[in-house]
């Protein structure tokens, strides 16, 4: 077993003290200690080796041990005549998104994934966890403290997968469905609605554990860690989930249906990525890239349905949903990248760099193409079916043919799934659209209509972005450029990422942009545009087109009884 004591001094610097003894069973010369070079829910190399400070090593008689670093985030330590080693370091915990770990006066989190070493030949052994805290501390996770604030852990995946949070400010309430708790944690977050959050998070409870008939685990933690600045995160593991939102004044009026979406989205991840997995993450290899090409259905997926589970457990209404919704629309029409790279290798690349866009027009979002794909694949099953079988059903038997065996599936079997539940062939819409870029408009269309619904489109109040293409940021009296639409007057004029507009024929742009814009309407426009500390005047060819618009899915004013039957439904 590998006894782990965790401290919190000095909590306004940041670090985390760790002391970890490790026996050795054999005699050896050396042991090498590693940190994972990634953590499940962000499929992208990382380096958490890089917040270590002061890592020692001793041996019996607490004899100072030699080590050697061997790579970016592993430790070989020389301990021949010795059957035990102990290891001391600081964690820098700075950073509090819900993939971190963070340390402040008033909380510690820990993400275990981020700071806990493993013995690299030996993965299976316990871990005993003893937490060094304020009396007046609670802690929050799926693991079980004692009174005593120790827990003991069956291996490392367990370990990792099971973030804590200890604080002061922890309000929790329980619920439960079909004999599985699930508990919801806030942290630092004040006048709690418990009533209306209750009856919210069990009616979309309900309505995912009813199309699965099982659950994974026999209780289910969310932590919410509440912040007084905007933002949005959530992570997925096996019994619980971890939240970051804010601010926390929004928390149950602006942001409240967020909060929402994100733990549905969440619990429905205990299915479709923590149980069911992707063959190449069956087991994790924690110290290379997991490549996978199924990022359109362990995100994808997983983002359609948080929402739609929403709409069918009657927590949103379908004007809600649709609001929703046509934001993924809106993302996929103003990213030109969906014309170069398909979401299978956007998958792929993730690993590479991450989630962030990245070069211009380069990357699409797993996220938002998937959930565009996953809602025409679950119109293609309904139809094909007459409403017997739709997305969940194909979620479904993945995981129940696969979340119980040593292998994980593929997108093979995913396409194979469904072509044996709809009788009907998707090798064409996988070749077109999963592993190319054929433009799928005319797909989202036809399945909106199959619910009754309709896609609407009307330019963008914006001037510089529905007539010129180009949308901008405001900095001070000046706008810095942050997305140009390929063709535009914007791009044919010259206009580049990270230009800053300064004026409009010899004017200043104020008090707005669009406004200065609109004073020129009918008359020639040259920019004056400053461009890595130099000045340019830019002439802009205005033409008669609309570039960006702002896309909206509503219900079709008449709808057929046939599609009033479908979107039924479908919503329920």
């Amino acid at each position: 077993m590998i006894h782990y004591d965790i401290y919190c001094e000095q909590a306004h610097l940041r670090y985390i003290q760790f002391k970890a003894v490790f026996s050795l069973k054999d005699q050896v010369t050396s042991i090498q200690l590693e940190l994972p070079s990634w953590r499940p829910g962000r499929y992208e190399i990382a380096n958490f080796a890089k917040n270590i400070k002061a890592f020692k090593a001793f041996g019996n008689n607490n004899a100072a041990l030699k080590f050697e670093k061997t790579n970016k985030d592993a430790w070989r330590i020389f301990c021949q005549d010795h059957d035990q080693i102990t290891i001391q370091y600081s964690y820098y915990a700075a950073e509090l998104n819900a993939g971190s770990s963070f340390l402040d006066p008033t909380q510690l989190y820990i993400n275990p994934i981020n700071c806990f070493l493993f013995d690299a030949q030996n993965v299976d052994q316990p871990y005993s966890i003893n937490l060094h805290i304020p009396s007046n501390w609670q802690i929050a996770s799926a693991l079980h403290f004692d009174s005593k604030r120790n827990c003991v852990v069956p291996d490392f995946d367990t370990l990792v997968d099971s973030p804590f949070i200890c604080s002061s400010q922890i309000d929790r309430r329980s619920y439960q469905v079909n004999g599985v708790d699930f508990h919801i944690c806030f942290n630092e977050q004040k006048f709690i609605p418990w009533e209306r959050v209750l009856d919210d998070f069990k009616k979309f409870t309900q309505r995912q554990l009813q199309d699965f008939g099982e659950f994974p685990n026999n209780e289910f933690t969310f932590l919410i860690q509440s912040l007084p600045h905007i933002a949005y995160h959530g992570v997925e593991h096996l019994k619980s989930t971890v939240v970051v939102l804010g601010p926390s004044s929004q928390m149950f009026n602006e942001r409240y249906w967020e909060l929402l979406g994100v733990c549905s989205h969440e619990l429905f991840h205990v299915w479709n990525i923590k149980a069911l997995r992707p063959a190449e993450m069956k087991p994790y290899d924690y110290k290379k890239e997991n490549y996978s090409f199924s990022g359109f259905i362990y995100e994808g997926v997983t983002t359609y349905m948080g929402d739609i589970y929403l709409l069918r457990s009657g927590v949103f209404t379908l004007e809600q949903y649709l609001e929703e919704f046509s934001k993924q629309i809106q993302k996929h029409f103003d990213n030109p990248a969906r014309f170069s790279m398909s979401v299978a290798d956007a998958s792929f690349d993730t690993w590479l760099d991450g989630y962030v866009a990245g070069a211009p027009g380069r990357k699409v979002s797993i996220y938002t193409e998937g959930c565009l794909l996953a809602f025409y694949t679950d119109y293609r099953m309904r139809k094909a079916t007459n409403n017997k079988y739709g997305l969940e059903h194909v979620i479904k038997t993945l995981y129940f043919n696969f979340s119980n065996t040593n292998i994980g599936y593929t997108t093979q079997d995913y396409q194979a799934v469904l072509e044996n539940l709809s009788g009907e062939s998707f090798e064409s819409f996988f070749n077109d659209y999963v592993f190319s870029t054929k433009a799928y408009e005319a797909l989202l269309i036809e399945a909106l209509d199959y619910f009754g619904l309709e896609l609407s489109q009307k330019p963008v109040d914006s001037y510089i972005e529905a007539r010129l293409g180009a949308k901008v940021t405001a900095e001070g009296k000046e706008w810095r450029v942050i997305s140009i639409f390929p063709g535009s007057p914007a791009d044919t004029g010259g206009l580049a990422l990270g230009d800053m507009i300064l004026g409009v024929n010899n004017h200043r742009a104020l008090p707005t942009l669009d406004y200065s814009l609109a004073f020129f309407e009918s008359q020639p426009k040259t920019l004056l545009v400053e461009r890595n500390g130099s000045f340019l005047e830019l002439s802009i060819p205005e033409v008669d087109r609309v570039f960006y618009v702002a896309n909206k899915v509503l219900p079709i004013s008449k709808m057929s009884t046939k599609q009033q039957k479908d979107q039924n439904l479908w919503c329920n």
